[in-house]
């Protein structure tokens, strides 16, 4: 007993006495690297991020296996203002039929309406009794792989401190690359993606018509498929796995959109940012998010947070939830009937090099996009009218410095 009590005691001392560095907490977060200027946010090397970003540039071609519907020929085509992976003014469009019944019921061959075909016979129109209509428009995805390092049970947490009558809806959606076990949705107006694997597996098929191991088939034209003469001339899958991996790190490797640093220092817009606060925008628009640590296992095994994205602070100004604000497209993709006529909030990093505003483009103006808000943002939006015109004219100068 005298020598395993000694023995306690010596270990006791040892531990007491170990480096500091061993004992030390895990270091602060750090705020995340910005910038649009088209270089590595240090998950790839620069040689490795330029050759991926060339594949996200890349046009296909029929050769490639482009079609049978397609609606763009390369990423780059949706998501390149002002640099190659952000927003552009190109839209989509969708469109279904709601039975009171069932539900939100897909149009013929999928709720999305491709604008483009390989054969002019393939081309897609709406049809009739499908009155359920809407555009979409591209989202930018600079900074993306900062919102797939943000740990799920951190979107949860949000959605619990937000008023009860504003609280976000968070959905768990398939992770393509994990069999199809879920995780908690982020990417895609509908939250339909929870990883940028899965995302781009989802955009190369739907946009482009090129198939890959994660999405093995062709979509078809209004229903109509090879039975009916509509396909392509590559066999499936047309790419390989390697194109989408590409995609995936060529935005995982991007830096967060950077603030107008000249002008959010101003006192307008430093006055407009506390009044965007205080009549309750941030309670959606979420200013501040912190990622997960590096070394997390995410995507339900398929991917680890590595240290250049890992434990990082953005400031995307969304909470990554789904929410009716009155504007619903009354489309449903991966979340149930219930997301309907719910949209996730538009993250507003970014915001000044959008012209078009909104999931459908329709809002030109920051003031026409403010006032669209209704039910779960009514209250927000009345405090916004309540305003003096040189207040409004104070939020409107901050969100032009995002």
């Amino acid at each position: 007993m005298r020598r395993y009590a000694l023995y306690v005691s010596v270990c006791a001392a040892a531990v007491m006495f170990l480096p500091a560095a061993e004992t030390q907490s895990p270091p602060p977060p750090v705020e995340a690297p910005t910038g649009f200027d088209d270089q590595t946010n240090g998950v790839l090397l620069q040689d490795e991020f330029n050759a991926a970003k060339d594949v996200f540039e890349e046009r296909e071609v029929l050769d490639d296996g482009l079609g049978p519907v397609y609606n763009a020929q390369s990423c780059a085509e949706c998501h390149q203002n002002p640099t190659t992976g952000a927003i552009s003014q190109v839209t989509e469009h969708r469109a279904g039929h709601f039975d009171p019944f069932r539900g939100f019921v897909d149009h013929p061959g999928g709720s999305l309406i491709n604008d483009r075909a390989i054969n002019a016979d393939f081309q897609e129109r709406v049809q009739a009794g499908n009155e359920v209509r809407t555009f979409r428009t591209s989202l930018n995805t600079l900074g993306d792989g900062f919102v797939e390092a943000i740990d799920s049970n951190t979107l949860v947490a949000i959605s619990r401190g937000q008023p009860f009558g504003m609280r976000g809806q968070f959905i768990q959606v398939p992770v393509l690359e994990a069999d199809g076990l879920v995780r908690g949705g982020r990417f895609g107006w509908k939250n339909q993606h929870a990883s940028l694997v899965s995302f781009s597996a989802d955009a190369y098929l739907n946009e482009m018509g090129i198939t890959s191991p994660f999405q093995a088939v062709d979509n078809t034209s209004n229903g109509r498929g090879p039975g009916d003469g509509v396909a392509d001339e590559v066999p499936d899958p047309e790419d390989n796995g390697e194109d989408v991996e590409s995609f995936a790190s060529f935005m995982r490797s991007t830096k967060a959109p950077p603030r107008d640093a000249e002008l959010a220092a101003t006192p307008e817009a430093r006055e407009g940012s506390a009044l965007f606060d205080s009549i309750g925008c941030v309670a959606c628009h979420v200013r501040t998010i912190v990622t997960a640590p590096p070394g997390t296992v995410i995507n339900r095994g398929a991917f680890t947070v590595p240290d250049a994205l890992g434990n990082k602070i953005i400031h995307p100004f969304s909470d990554f939830l789904l929410h009716d604000v009155g504007t619903g497209d009354g489309i449903v993709q991966n979340g149930g009937q219930s997301t309907r006529n719910k949209l996730r909030t538009s993250p507003l990093w970014g915001l000044r090099t959008r012209t078009r505003l909104m999931h459908d483009g329709e809002s030109l103006t920051r003031t026409d996009a403010i006032q669209r808000h209704g039910r779960e943002a009514a209250l927000v939006t009345f405090r916004w009218i309540l305003l003096s015109n040189t207040q409004k004219n104070r939020v409107l100068t901050f969100l032009d410095s995002l």
